[in-house]
């Protein structure tokens, strides 16, 4: 390697971008592409550095395979900063099976945490825990201490697990310190913020209490029977009941929460499950079919019993009922969600972390822009999604695919 590449090198480990454009701006060999890319990455400038990182990768000799791998390493980071999920898993991880086994340890590491934050915006906590889980993360420098803490931190938090959470944060500031670079250690500030910021909303007994990460961990371990309006679910001490793919059953089940410990008139039911302001009979048939769906399905945890007013919620074993409810409604709460990291999401980005399909993600996402709350940029194929950032609050109950439990 000649000395300005390892100059180059030197600046952009240090964070020094423009200093490296310095040393290889103008030339054009493969390991000067590489770096020119990663610096482009660096300034923000990502598609252009995905051209030169392929470009350097077309560049490298077959007796070259560690060179291909480190570049496809950095084109996955910048697909990830692109929210681009277009590139199979698979790719990455043969590029790290080829770092391992000719002993670049620094840059496997770097792609194994690409997959962990990959799987983590899409909402594979599965996934991103086991790779977290079977790599050694002791003795590490201090920039990659600060990203696999963060990831770390970001995993419990999803799970709900705070004080592991408080404890990866930790981590993660001692090493952004000592990494000196500005944008972690702001990126770690902004990360410690979550637990200070209003997470959802208690609903019980007609009062509303608002609560942090902390409280809604409480309240969901406490024992109570919590219908969780965030995720979409019923939580009852070990036992957790999805209703995200039964709307009708979600909305019923919260709408007796909300009246307990009295009930739910029959017209209020049905005006809320069903958008219907002036029942009949036959959609008071209705409800009565939709009650008793739910009512087996929360048999284990909860009896539903017929009123003369209406229907009403009754706990086994004298539990409470509370509402877990996000701290600001809307129906497309996910996708907001996502859209608040900041980043430009295209449409098949969002339906992949979303579980949905691009038809209907495009349907809401015109929803939200006729009201304001998103704008699009680009055309056809290259159109990406903006969304200013929600203040005063974290969305990361309204995060798809969260757990329920820690």
């Amino acid at each position: 390697m000649d000395s300005l590449i390892s100059a180059a090198a030197r600046a952009l480990a240090a964070g020094d971008a423009l200093q490296a454009l310095k040393r290889v701006a103008l030339r054009d060999d493969p390991p000067a592409l590489a770096l020119r890319g990663i610096a482009m990455a660096q300034l923000g400038e990502l598609a252009r550095s995905r051209e030169l990182l392929r470009q350097a990768a077309r560049g490298f000799g077959a007796h070259e395979a560690l060179a291909r791998a480190r570049c496809v390493v950095a084109e996955a980071e910048v697909a990830l900063a692109l929210r681009d999920f277009s590139e199979p898993p698979r790719t990455l991880d043969a590029a790290r099976a080829a770092l391992e086994a000719r002993g670049d340890r620094g840059n496997a590491l770097q792609a194994l945490l690409i997959a962990a934050r990959r799987a983590l915006l899409l909402g594979r906590l599965d996934t991103a825990a086991a790779l977290l889980a079977d790599t050694d993360l002791a003795g590490l420098p201090p920039l990659p201490a600060a990203v696999a803490a963060l990831a770390q931190a970001e995993l419990a938090l999803r799970s709900l697990r705070i004080a592991e959470a408080e404890a990866a944060l930790m981590r993660a500031s001692d090493a952004a310190r000592r990494a000196g670079i500005p944008a972690l250690q702001a990126e770690v500030a902004q990360a410690h913020a979550v637990l200070q910021q209003p997470a959802a909303r208690r609903v019980t007994g007609g009062t509303t209490e608002t609560l942090r990460l902390a409280g809604a961990a409480a309240l969901l371990d406490s024992g109570a029977l919590v219908v969780d309006a965030c995720r979409h679910g019923v939580r009852a001490g070990d036992a957790w009941l999805p209703l995200a793919r039964r709307p009708i059953l979600f909305t019923l089940a919260r709408a007796l929460a909300e009246a307990w410990p009295g009930d739910a008139s029959r017209d209020t039911l049905i005006a809320r499950a069903f958008r219907l302001r002036e029942p009949d009979d036959t959609h008071r048939a209705r409800l009565r079919v939709e009650i008793g769906r739910l009512r087996a399905l929360m048999a284990d945890v909860a009896t539903i019993t017929a009123t003369p007013g209406g229907f009403a919620l009754r706990p086994l074993d004298g539990r409470g009922v509370a509402v877990l409810a996000p701290p600001v409604e809307n129906e497309q709460g996910e996708l907001l969600a996502l859209l608040a990291d900041g980043a430009a999401w295209s449409t098949s980005a969002l339906a992949l972390a979303l579980g949905s399909s691009q038809r209907q993600v495009q349907r809401e996402l015109a929803e939200l822009e006729a009201q304001g709350r998103v704008r699009a940029v680009g055309q056809t194929r290259s159109r990406r999604w903006l969304a200013p950032p929600l203040t005063g609050f974290t969305t990361i109950l309204l995060l798809p695919a969260a757990p329920p439990s820690a």
